[in-house]
């Protein structure tokens, strides 16, 4: 049995969560969020816990099994306490700034790029070379997170671009001089 998808859930204080046949709705103080479970798995509650149960062993349903009950453990973090993540910037000229409600970044491009977040998602940009998305979806925040990301990935040689915070880039070296020097 799936050691992910065998652990109850524990609802947090403040959520709640309604199950009708296969569609299940989180609400806490950050907002709502509902997912239709699929249909080789039920959703039962008890003792204030969420449990997720499959109906054989094949190999599609274990699967599915831990995929649903972290699916479901994320949108209760969501709804309680948000997910949030941040991108920085390197490269000289490279910077980001609000405009109204869109992002407006400079990546050396000869066009500014104005990104218009998706509805539940909050970004910021709290210096000039670092952006910060949040949102009660964790997909959606790294989907976003990755969409800014693929405007001007970091590259190899100098790390220019745009990354995750803490992401390490894996550096080559540049051209080496040739050894014996040019024949004529």
């Amino acid at each position: 049995m799936s050691r992910i998808g065998r652990k109850p859930i524990p609802i947090q204080k403040g959520v709640k969560v309604q199950l009708n046949d296969r569609e299940v709705a989180v609400d806490g103080p950050k907002g709502r969020l509902t997912a239709t479970v699929h249909p080789k798995l039920t959703v039962s509650m008890a003792d204030g816990n969420i449990e997720v149960k499959r109906g054989s062993d094949a190999k599609e349903e274990r699967a599915l099994h831990g995929l649903w009950r972290a699916l479901i453990q994320n949108m209760i973090n969501g709804v309680s306490t948000g997910y949030s993540r941040k991108l920085e910037m390197v490269g000289v000229g490279y910077r980001a700034e609000m405009k109204g409600k869109k992002l407006q970044l400079l990546l050396g491009f000869s066009h500014p790029i104005l990104f218009v977040p998706p509805e539940g998602i909050t970004v910021e940009a709290p210096t000039q070379t670092s952006i910060m998305i949040s949102g009660i979806d964790k997909a959606l925040v790294g989907q976003v997170a990755a969409k800014i990301r693929s405007f001007r990935p970091p590259e190899p040689y100098k790390g220019k671009g745009i990354k995750y915070e803490g992401e390490h880039i894996r550096r080559k070296a540049g051209k080496a001089a040739a050894a014996g020097g040019a024949k004529s």
